[in-house]
């Protein structure tokens, strides 16, 4: 076994190493970023090293960068974790060359699988069914546009390198073909450091399965089971579990051995996944091969009971494999979501900032927590924007989704805008409680998971309970350290100056602010909601629990108080409510009119579409700007001249920065 090793990656993956390594008595060495300066995996390392600047190509993608880390530090192997260098060939040959264990498969067998267009190409060759599309070395646009035209539409447009939903468009008409190549290869160089597409048909209503893979350099290779990811917005893996409630006996055992064949063909070792695409009909083609362990691994751990990143530690240092095949155990069901820096309501822009809250539930037998952040941490602009992956563990699927949405339950976040309750809303959805959910799903209904509703009247009458009973436990505060009894300020009974005890309340939800009047104390109020006047009783806080009655009737709610926002959960739905000052006026989103098109978060310009006097029309592509490894264009409110750029390709820009001003 090795004594120290060097993780080149960052976040989550990386603290994850890094604790199973301690656990083995093997030291780590981290890389970090300009930005991962204070990044958890830094603080967690024996040793940590700074590469570059805090883009990824400053940084966690200068492979020469690393390996000079790795020489100074006599560390004997290197980790690369997922994404990043972790499926680059070229860097694997490099460790070796270099004297260093590269913990992954051998480059010959990365280059047959690294890229999906090769791989794609030797599974057609073994016999495994692939699905019609081009995979040709050459890549000019002429060319992928005479293939794309030969295919048939539907088709994808995929990177032939990487993963994670990077670099993948949709395309259902010849004149939609040009622009969707042009930004997905910009995406994939930008993730990847190489802009290689591949084109293959689009097969409407699949199924997303995977199968755990996994062999050491005696030639073994087995299997781990399946994981299901069909879930998937943009491409992007929203809910994985396993085993995969779509598949029978017979099928999982088939998709099993045609992973395993892969494997072998390949004299594949270390740990991989085999990708399928499974039609409504149960017929399976193969999809790509991911040469790394997957961000999903955790449900295959919590099932299997074994620690894949233990096992590539071992298979790399010439160990065999653990277990035969027979002997792979699954024991009930696992479920992973993924908590994001992102706002739903608004397109699933990425978020970046300070985490001033971050509640999470405690770790047990059945939740776990990887992440790669604490409270205090920041978000930042220049990769993947996960806070954090929740995993949970039960008897059974029903067992398991139910401790899944009990865990949402006890999360908040406080600072940039979260996803949690849109997870919630997918843990309840009748296409994922009753396992139909294809990978088009959520695209073509995202209105179900993230439709804006009024604030439920239950829940805004918790919240302002709880603002008023964290107001009357200041004032007692303040009064028990008055250094005056005999003021009137260090009574705390309920008294108010002006008025028999009448307070007024304010709260933002999304786009509307909410006025209340409340009077009362001690946990007895009665509070205004317009016409509504409901009268509150017995209500008592205890941490994050509060009990009540509302009208007679009693309650009991979730709340996390903080100072930006409150959020109240009653076991089912969420409320997230901001604090507002009761008489000051807050300025709206229109006020400064519809002429300034602004930069809706924190990115790089990529692109600018126009020039200063160019005459647009309302919805046309003004500019691209590229954050945490997405692009997003930014469009014409209303048709207009362009008076003035703020910008140019290549800058930085914050959020609400004015990029483009519009004049009739």
């Amino acid at each position: 076994m090795f004594s120290k090793i060097l993780i080149a990656n960052r976040g989550e993956i990386a603290c994850r190493v890094i604790r199973t390594a301690r656990r083995l008595g093997i030291r780590t060495v981290a890389v970090f970023s300009e930005a991962d300066a204070d990044a958890q995996h830094v603080r967690l390392a024996d040793e940590a090293s700074p590469i570059g600047g805090s883009r990824p190509a400053d940084s966690y993608l200068r492979g020469d960068a690393i390996l000079e880390v790795a020489k100074q530090s006599g560390a004997q192997a290197i980790h690369p974790g997922y994404g990043f260098l972790s499926e680059n060939a070229d860097f694997a040959d490099a460790v070796e060359a270099a004297g260093l264990v590269f913990i992954g498969p051998k480059a010959a067998s990365m280059r047959k699988m690294g890229s999906k267009a090769g791989a794609k190409e030797l599974m057609q060759a073994a016999g495994v069914p692939v699905v019609p599309g081009y995979t040709g070395e050459d890549q000019s646009p002429n060319t992928l546009a005479r293939e794309a035209a030969r295919i048939g539409f539907p088709l994808m447009i995929k990177a032939a390198h990487g993963g994670g939903g990077k670099g993948m468009r949709v395309v259902r008409a010849l004149e939609e073909f040009m622009p969707n190549l042009e930004s997905c290869q910009r995406e994939a160089a930008n993730a990847f450091g190489r802009d290689r597409v591949l084109l293959e048909r689009y097969i409407e209503s699949p199924r997303h399965i995977e199968i755990q893979v996994f062999g050491d350099a005696q030639g073994n290779a087995i299997h781990l089971n399946e994981r299901e990811c069909s879930a998937q917005r943009r491409y992007q893996k929203v809910f994985e579990e396993s085993p995969s409630p779509f598949l029978t006996p017979e099928l999982r055992k088939a998709m099993g051995e045609a992973a395993v064949l892969a494997a072998r063909a390949i004299d594949y070792a270390n740990a991989g996944t085999v990708e399928f695409i499974v039609d409504p009909a149960g017929h399976f083609y193969f999809m790509e091969i991911n040469t790394r362990l997957q961000v999903e691994h955790p449900v295959t751990e919590l099932t299997t009971g074994l620690d894949l990143v233990e096992w590539q530690l071992r298979v790399a240092a010439g160990e065999p494999l653990p277990l035969k095949q027979e002997q792979v155990p699954q024991h009930g069901h696992a479920i992973e979501v993924r908590l994001y820096a992102e706002d739903p309501e608004a397109g699933f822009l990425p978020g970046s900032g300070k985490l001033e809250r971050l509640d999470l539930p405690e770790p047990s037998q059945q939740v776990r927590i990887d992440s790669g952040v604490v409270e205090g941490d920041v978000v930042t602009i220049f990769y993947d924007p996960m806070i954090a992956k929740l995993i949970v563990h039960d008897r059974d699927r029903p067992a398991a989704l139910a401790r899944l949405r009990e865990a949402l339950a006890q999360c908040a976040i406080e600072g940039p805008k979260s996803n949690i309750a849109f997870l919630e809303a997918l843990a309840r959805h009748p296409a994922i409680v009753e396992g139909r959910i294809d990978t088009g799903y959520l695209d073509r209904h995202l209105d179900e998971f993230t439709g804006r509703h009024d604030a439920d009247p239950d829940l805004l009458l918790a919240a302002a309970t709880a603002s008023l009973l964290q107001q009357e436990q200041a004032t007692r505060a303040a009064a028990a350290r008055s250094t005056d009894p005999s003021s009137p300020w260090a009574i705390a009974d309920g008294w108010r100056l002006g008025h028999a005890g009448q307070r007024r309340l304010a709260f933002q939800h999304r786009d509307e602010r909410i006025d209340l009047v409340a009077q009362g104390d001690g946990g007895r109020y009665r509070i205004a909601h317009g016409s509504r006047l409901a009268a509150v009783e017995g209500a008592r806080l205890s941490g994050h629990e509060l009990s009540l009655r509302i009208d007679g009737e009693g309650r009991r709610f979730r709340v996390a108080v903080g100072q930006d926002c409150i959020d109240v959960h009653d076991g089912d739905r969420r409320l997230s409510l901001q604090p507002r000052a009761v008489y000051r006026h807050e300025a709206s989103s229109q006020d400064a009119g519809d002429d300034r098109v602004r930069a809706p978060m924190p990115g790089r310009v990529v692109a600018m579409r126009v020039a200063v006097g160019d005459r647009v029309e309302q919805g046309q592509e003004l500019a691209v700007i590229e954050a945490m490894k997405m692009e997003l264009a930014l469009k014409a409110p209303r048709a207009g001249t362009i008076g003035e750029l703020r910008a140019q390709a290549g800058d930085f820009v914050e959020a609400d920065a004015v990029l483009a001003v519009l004049e009739d």
